[in-house]
């Protein structure tokens, strides 16, 4: 029987923290995933004398924060691998041996996840006497891609330049015939460093960094990060701003679920129907920019508040979510598209769940997960409807995003006009003198649910932001549901998850 640990000292926000020694980390961990925590974040830290392994948990409903600290030797800092509890906990843990040199012992899979192979041995660019970054060397041998071997398999490369503004990112294809046999996703090729960039910052010259992390979740950044950094400064935000922000996020997921369905709807050369729901997003482009002076909603979060010029028509919304769901019926209506949704890249609800996949992909696999119900900040609760579907195919894919947009469009009337919601996100106790706060903001953008972890030091400036987009935890799932799909079918497979490299490139 895994001992209960013992309770940690209150740190923010309905969150706890408990520092532990390296070898008791694998007790704690199991016990917090036996009482259905997730490993939300895991994060590097260098406290000059000493590197530090931080471990977010999270629960819900109701919302339960669980921080684990392990302060480790900076001559030699390991910390036993999590990667047989929790498929998540192993890939943080190869980020933050690239970034920190903390060893994850005992890691089924030790090779390299941000760092490519010309990167130099030994250097690990977040320490803080990093310096700068070394001439890249010889490239330290070939990446280690798996070799399926058989008659008639071959291998197909794609990328990592592609056409149009998506990032880069490469895929290789193990086929016979038509049939993928495995793929392999290799990402990081333009790690920016953004984590880097905001120490030294304070909070509220940090948050145009915050949006610009991924630029079609600009809303849901910043608001997990003005989270945050409410939670460590126990700055209190009006309930009626908490809900404007609420607004805004619901706007950012009904433009970019409606550019969804209809490039979703183009991959399979029904581009009448994209050309729909552009016009479509570019309405709620120009409401966006009517109600926050910019087409992405930038500039109206802060910490501590919120700003808009005028809020948001109902009557508006109202028609646009009527004009989205004749382009969702005259999709479904066709044969053609039905044909090539349904069935198409499964991903099941065991391997959702194994992968701990998040947003539209883990709803359309059958799990109800959305921090917007597990972890609200304003007091909807158990209340908000969560659609998810059992087939976890493109088609499950599509329908979870077409029927969030009338949802949203609810969300955002109830939230205008229900002037009894409350703010149950009541911040921390204000940090005294001399002391570092921390604090987790999280929220459910329009991707699934980003984490953002924050310690501002006794200057008031930031010493660390960790991030974690839906997209670092969501790629994964991309291979698994690919297996035994046709190579024709993996753009429009690779649409449907629409995961970020922006988001995952840090």
């Amino acid at each position: 029987m895994t001992p209960t640990p013992p309770p940690g000292e209150p740190a923010g926000h309905r969150r706890t923290a408990l520092t532990i020694a390296p070898a008791d980390l694998p007790m704690h961990a199991e016990a917090l995933l036996e009482k259905g925590y997730r490993v939300a974040l895991v994060s590097g830290h260098d406290d000059g004398d000493r590197l530090r392994a931080v471990y977010l948990f999270t629960a819900g409903y109701p919302d339960r924060r669980v921080e684990l600290h392990v302060p480790l030797d900076r001559a030699d800092p390991r910390v036993p691998s999590l990667a047989a509890l929790s498929f998540p906990s192993g890939r943080f843990e190869r980020e933050m041996r690239d970034l920190y040199g903390i060893v994850p012992e005992d890691h089924p899979l030790p090779r390299r996840l941000v760092r490519h192979f010309h990167w130099p041995q030994g250097w690990y660019p977040m320490l803080d006497d990093a310096g700068e970054p070394p001439a890249f060397g010889d490239v330290d041998g070939p990446y280690p891609f798996r070799t399926v071997e058989g008659p008639g398999v071959y291998e197909i490369p794609v990328g990592p330049v592609h056409a149009g503004m998506i990032g880069p990112g490469h895929f290789r294809f193990s086929v016979v015939g038509e049939t993928i046999l495995n793929l392999k996703a290799r990402l990081w090729f333009v790690h920016r460093g953004v984590e880097k960039l905001f120490q030294g910052r304070r909070p509220h010259e940090a948050v145009e960094l915050a949006e610009r992390i991924s630029g079609d979740t600009s809303v849901g950044h910043a608001l997990a990060f003005c989270l945050a950094v409410e939670d460590a400064l126990g700055l209190p935000v009006p309930p009626a701003e908490q809900r404007i922000r609420a607004v805004l996020l619901e706007l950012e997921r009904l433009y970019n679920h409606i550019t969804d369905i209809g490039a979703l709807c183009n991959d399979v050369g029904y581009g009448i129907l994209n050309t729909q729901a552009q016009r479509v997003r570019e309405r709620l482009l120009r409401l966006n920019a009517t109600v926050t002076g910019h087409r992405l909603l930038r500039g109206a979060i802060r910490p501590g508040g919120t700003r808009v010029r005028t809020r948001p028509e109902v009557a508006e919304l109202t028609a646009i979510a009527m004009d989205a769901d004749e382009i969702v019926g005259l999709a479904l209506d066709n044969g053609v598209v039905r044909d090539r949704f349904a069935g198409t890249a499964v991903l099941t609800a065991r391997q959702a769940e194994d992968l701990g996949a998040l947003g539209y992909v883990a709803r359309a696999s059958g799990l109800a997960v959305d921090a917007r119900w597990t972890h609200p900040f304003v007091d909807r609760g158990p209340q908000l409807t969560v659609h998810t579907h059992e087939t976890g195919d493109v088609l499950a894919r599509f329908l979870v995003r077409a029927q969030e947009i009338p949802t949203a469009v609810a969300v955002i009337a109830e939230l205008l006009d229900n002037e009894d919601l409350t703010s149950p996100f009541d911040g921390a106790r204000p940090a005294e003198a001399g002391e570092v706060a921390s604090g987790v903001g999280i929220a459910e953008a329009w991707r699934g649910t980003i984490v953002h972890r924050v310690e501002i030091g006794r200057d008031g400036t930031l010493r660390r932001v960790k991030v974690v987009d839906p997209s670092f935890v969501n790629w994964p799932a991309l291979p698994v549901a690919l297996a035994d799909t046709i190579v024709p079918d993996f753009p429009l497979t690779n649409k449907s998850f629409n995961l970020s490299y922006a988001g995952n490139d840090l």
